[in-house]
Order: structure tokens, then sequence, then C-alpha cells
């Protein structure tokens, strides 16, 4: 199984590599001027800039900073991504004063790619060092037969839920897409204010982490063509679902992270998140007081079998005028493939990061207090979901795009103004448009 795995998604990875060749061939440079900084060279230490927003992100570059000499790294704590941390990215490296390296999603690596806004790293990061870590974190990062970020977390799906109330309201974990919503309609029947989980109208990730779980394909490449389908049968089926859950109120309609959601947790009148592996720490350092309360299931899926899409993930990429790139690299490195740097991150006791590094997850297991879930061995469930990624879908070269249009239409569907498959089609057709005035080819 796992061959298949890695056959699949090498085939993937070949296929996008001429349409991403036409999108790079303008793009950062390949760091191959940076020897002079090289750690060390010149008996200084090189002194690196670092743009994050990601929980142990301080507590990371303290313990690199305390443990190494040849190397310093000052850290800027900026918003999330989507939150304004991309933008504040993108405007430093138009200006020419980006940090030398910085965090991006999985999401959006293609786009800051196609816009030259990222050094190719290849020279600095092996093959065997690759071999290391999950191979669907490496595809998300090689475009264009390029190596554009370091992996550092995989964001395998999975279903957090109030045990205490499962079992209060005799509400059996679902395992099937079935199951859940007949698990929706005992809660809100148990009472009539509460709901098994929640959609989020402002993060179109979560929706497309759910299409891509049922095996959709929104982007492929093809040739030097782009290849857009947000119409394919797995993402219908997705769509009608959720649509048929708002449509009867069986789940929340709230914006993710915002005080009504979080006031919905902490009442137990939302009994369950719907996310992804980090989430474990998010709700960990939210709800304290709710510890030994909740527990962590499997993403329902389709037929009951184990599937996962990815629910974000982060990744560490050097902007194009670095001249440190050696040194920012084996910084990111460090970071994601070394049990320092893991422990690092988890000891600041909200992050729950899943290594996409295979060989770290038990140190991140030892790292991170499950007591939170009554000590459930979450990292097993978060390695079998983890495997199970679906290893076909590729991110487009315009994700902001395509989720700001999905965004905008998302936030409408509450008061009947649009349903989410007209959303969904409002983001392939913005995203069409993007790629045409680019002068790329497109189907869709």
């Amino acid at each position: 199984m796992r061959r298949s795995r890695r056959t699949s998604a090498a085939i993937a990875l070949t296929a996008t590599v001429t349409a991403f060749a036409v999108l790079t061939a303008c793009g950062g440079g390949d760091g191959g001027g940076d020897d002079a900084s090289a750690p060390g060279a010149d008996g200084k230490p090189v002194t690196l800039t670092f743009w994050g927003w990601a929980k142990g992100s301080k507590e990371v570059v303290d313990a690199f900073n305390a443990s190494h000499t040849d190397i310093k790294v000052r850290f800027e704590e900026i918003p999330a991504g989507n939150a304004g941390g991309y933008a504040k990215i993108s405007n430093a490296v138009k200006a020419g004063n980006a940090p030398d390296l910085v965090s991006i999603e999985y999401p959006s690596l293609p786009e800051f790619v196609s816009q030259g806004s990222l050094q190719d790293i290849g020279a600095h990061f092996s093959e065997e060092e690759k071999k290391k870590l999950l191979p669907q974190a490496v595809q998300l990062t090689t475009l264009g037969g390029k190596t554009w970020a370091v992996p550092f977390d995989a964001a395998p799906q999975a279903f957090y839920y109030r045990k205490d109330l499962f079992a209060k309201y005799g509400v059996a974990v679902p395992r099937t897409w079935d199951e859940f919503k007949a698990a929706a309609e005992k809660v809100k029947k148990a009472d009539a204010k509460a709901r098994i989980a929640t959609f989020f109208p402002d993060d179109p990730t979560t929706f497309e982490a759910m299409a891509w779980q049922a095996g959709a394909q929104w982007f492929k490449a093809e040739g030097d063509t782009w290849k857009i389908e947000t119409g394919d049968a797995a993402t219908n089926k997705v769509t009608a679902y959720w649509q048929g859950l708002l449509d009867a109120d069986l789940v929340h309609n709230d914006a993710s992270f915002t005080p009504k959601w979080t006031g919905s947790l902490k009442n137990g009148t939302t009994l369950g998140y719907l996310g992804a592996s980090w989430g474990a720490g998010v709700l960990k350092g939210t709800l304290p007081e709710q510890s030994g309360k909740w527990a962590v299931a499997p993403m329902p899926s389709w037929d009951g079998k184990p599937a996962s899409g990815m629910l974000g993930g982060s990744t560490f990429a050097v902007t194009k005028d670095s001249k440190k790139t050696e040194a920012a690299v084996e910084f990111a490195k460090w970071m994601a493939t070394t049990e320092e740097g893991v422990t690092a991150r988890i000891s600041s006791g909200t992050s729950s990061a899943f290594p996409a590094a295979t060989a770290l997850r038990p140190v991140a297991k030892r790292s991170f207090d499950a007591g939170f879930y009554g000590g459930q061995d979450i990292y097993r469930l978060f390695e079998q979901a983890g495997a199970s990624i679906n290893p076909h879908w590729a991110w487009g070269p315009a994700t902001g795009t395509t989720n700001t249009a999905i965004k905008d239409r998302f936030g409408k569907v509450a008061s009947g103004g649009v349903t989410l498959a007209e959303a969904v089609k409002a983001g392939h057709d913005a995203t069409v448009a993007e790629l045409t005035k680019r002068g790329l080819k497109v189907e869709g």
C-alpha cells in the first residue's frame, strides 16, 4: 500500500512539472549567490530574520539560538497567513525588505512560487533528507521539478468531540458521513440549542479538505495547461451533503475561532470540531477548564475506511532576495527534522504539531501532554490519518483568488442568498479568469 501511494504521488508530481516550469521561468533565484554567507564562513555568525505565527515559534527560535553559535535568528511574529500575514510577506518581497525565511502553508505555497517570491532550495535539501518525510508533504512542496520549501508538519483531518456530552445524549461516535448526519439529528433532538459541529463560512480550506478526502482533484497541470475542475462527482457529493446539513439546521454556521464559536464550545452547545491534527493543541489552549472531557476520533469517511485530506499544514520557505539561503535552510531543517526542534515547539503547551518527519512522531507524542484528552494516544490516530491522506490532490497557483471568491459567497449561505454549489462554482470561475489574465493556458 505504501508503494502504491508513493507511486501515485510521483505520477501526480510529474504531471505538474511542465505547467509549473512555465510559471516559475521568471521566478525567484536558486540560492546560488549565498556562498559568502554560509554558516561561519567568515568566522562570524550569520544572522537570519524569520517571520511566522505558529504556536511555539518563539520557543523554537530561543532554543536554536541557545544551542547554535554559527547562525542566529531574529524572529518576528506576524498575523496568521490569511489574517494578514501573507499580505505582509508579499508586500515585503515587493519592497525588497523581506525576511530570509517565512512560514507558508501548503495551500498558499504555489501562489508565492508563481509570483516569483521564493527561492529554489534544492541545492541545500537533499533527496535523502526528503525520503525521511511524509511523501504527500514532499509532493506539495515540489513544483516544476524544483524544491520550494521545507515541510514542517502534516495536517491530516480528525474529529474532536465532547465525550461526556456524547455519552449524556447517547450519541455514538460516527464512522461515516451518514452516521455523522444521524448523530447530528440525535444531538439536536436531545438539546434544541446544541449542534454536533460547525460549518465555517470564513474558511474554505476546511471545505476543500473534505473535498480532498472524498477524492476531488481541483487543480491539475497537464503539459503547459492548467485544468480546473470543481464540478466533479466527489466535490458535488460533499457540497450537497453540507448543504443538506445546513438546510436542516443540523450544524452551526459560525466563523472559525471567533468568540461566538469558542463560547459555544465553552457552554456545551457545540459538541464537536471537524479539524486537523493541529487542532488538538488549539482546543487544549482554548478550553483548559474542560480537560478530560474531550476525545479524538478519525474523520468520518464515506465508506467507513480511513481517508483524509489535509487541513493547512506549514512549510518554511526562503524569500527570493535572501543572500543567506544555506543558513536559512539549515535553520528550517533544524526546526522540522530534529528532535530538539520539535520538542522546543511542543514545549509551548498549546502546539500539537504532527511532524512531516516520520521518525519524529514519537518525539512529538512524548512532548505533548495528552491529559486534556484523558491520556488518549492521539498521535497513533494522527499516524493512521496521515497514512490515509489522498495523494492525488495538488494546490493551484491562484489559491488566494479561489478562496476569496468562495469565502465571499459562503458568508451568504446562511441567508439563503447563495448555495454552497454556487459558491464553489464562483471560486472556479474566478480562478480560471485569474489564470487567463496571467496569460496561462487553462481548461475548465
